[in-house]
């Protein structure tokens, strides 16, 4: 039986872990906190997840809160008008061909530590150091490194060709609310709503389950140095929380209207900071000369605009799964771990393009498709889908000429009915 050791318990070490189980091998997880610790902490992640992540969680059969979390039908995008108007400038929401989900990660990893001990794996509660790798790589198969902060990203170089930006793009600050109220348009319908305020940052807001059952999250991105960069140094949550109702108030009123109720679900609902968008060479060279393979945000951070992490972390483990399993007894070499990263990265690349590109102001041909997808329904659908799958906005998204004959082809079919 192959000896593989996980290092880091997020969701795409966690869902690695179980399918590698599920498969045979004698896997070992190391986390630097218990599933007791994760539960009771703070936030990480908002985690909204699409139909192609979640279904790799049904493939494993570690869906559990499929059943209690909100089902999220669809992607509204808002777009506000100059400030002194107060109001949208542009208004839509796309319809998702399968629902998405978020479930509060401290909620879903916990659960999935759990299951992953009660299964006879071995859980090591360390913060693993290279010199602790140094040691493990000569007594495992693989080590596969997924913790995506701290001193072991360091053994992973910045791949300078895929990393446009050497700086954060935009300043972090999410609460976890109860009692906002529904979107009056659509009191019926949940959707994650995109925010964008011109050349000031945006506000997400989405469903989510969390320990005290259903709530919402607030989630501004600022662009550094402007008015919503005002989160660093807040330590209080309530502060936190009041600081992000004055900016809606004054940046998205439309939305500041049904959350003058909210309250923070919890003392650990606040999560604020900032991180540069990062591509890392995926092989880590330990001093003893031992190799581990790095694993979704270790490799690929893209910034959380186009709400890509956790689907990245769930598609990055399907793949790297797909290779372990296919690799049989060869040996999990080099040339194995950039392949495995290669198929990755077929998929990854489409993310870290759409992702980039978001983070920079818009070109006038991207205008005119948001634009467009408030009077053409097919617009918005298919923008609200290419958050599933992100390869699509190649045909449709970068390039003037694509977008304008996409936008001719949607109108022709609309006026003559088709």
């Amino acid at each position: 039986m192959r000896k593989i050791l996980v290092v880091g318990a997020g969701q795409s070490g966690l869902q690695l872990a179980l399918g590698l189980q599920s498969h045979g091998y004698e896997v070992t997880l190391m986390s630097n906190r218990t599933a007791d610790e994760i539960r009771a902490g703070r936030v990480m992640s908002t985690q909204c997840m699409f139909h192609t992540a979640l279904q790799h969680e049904r493939d494993l059969q570690i869906n559990f809160w499929e059943s209690q979390a909100p089902n999220i039908e669809g992607l509204g995008v808002s777009v506000a008008g100059p400030p002194e108007s107060g109001g949208r400038a542009i208004d839509w929401v796309g319809k998702l061909d399968g629902y998405a989900q978020s479930v509060d990660q401290r909620l879903k990893m916990a659960g999935w530590m759990e299951t992953f001990a009660q299964r006879g794996g071995q859980v090591v509660i360390h913060g693993a150091a290279v010199s602790d790798l140094d040691f493990f790589a000569r007594r495992y198969d693989l080590v596969l490194v997924s913790a995506g902060k701290g001193e072991l990203v360091s053994m992973f170089g910045r791949d300078a060709s895929r990393s446009p930006y050497d700086t954060p793009q935009r300043a972090l600050a999410v609460a976890y609310v109860h009692g906002l109220g529904p979107r009056p348009e659509h009191p019926d319908f949940d959707a994650v709503r995109c925010n964008l305020v011109p050349g000031v940052g945006e506000l997400f807001i989405m469903p989510t389950l969390t320990n005290s059952g259903r709530a919402d999250i607030l989630f501004w991105e600022g662009i550094p140095g402007g008015p919503l960069d005002a989160f660093q140094g807040v330590k209080d949550p309530n502060e936190h929380l009041a600081l992000t109702l004055e900016l809606m108030e004054r940046f998205t009123p439309w939305e500041y209207a049904r959350a003058t109720k909210v309250e923070l679900t919890d003392a650990g609902g606040t999560l604020a900071g900032r991180y540069a968008p990062t591509v890392r060479n995926p092989i880590g060279k330990l001093p003893g000369g031992g190799l581990v393979l790095g694993v979704a945000d270790v490799v690929v951070a893209n910034d959380p605009i186009t709400g890509q992490g956790s689907n990245s972390a769930s598609k990055c483990a399907a793949s790297y799964l797909a290779s372990i399993v296919e690799q049989g007894d060869q040996p999990f070499d080099e040339e194995w771990m950039q392949s495995a990263f290669d198929r990755y990265w077929e998929t990854a690349q489409h993310v870290t393009k759409w992702t980039n590109a978001m983070l920079a102001p818009p070109p006038e041909h991207v205008l005119n498709l948001i634009g467009a997808a408030g009077q053409l329904q097919p617009v918005a659908d298919r923008f609200a889908n290419g958050f599933n799958d992100p390869a699509d906005f190649e045909n449709f998204f970068f390039e003037p000429d694509k977008a304008e004959a996409y936008l001719g082809e949607v109108t022709a079919a609309q006026s003559s009915g088709a």
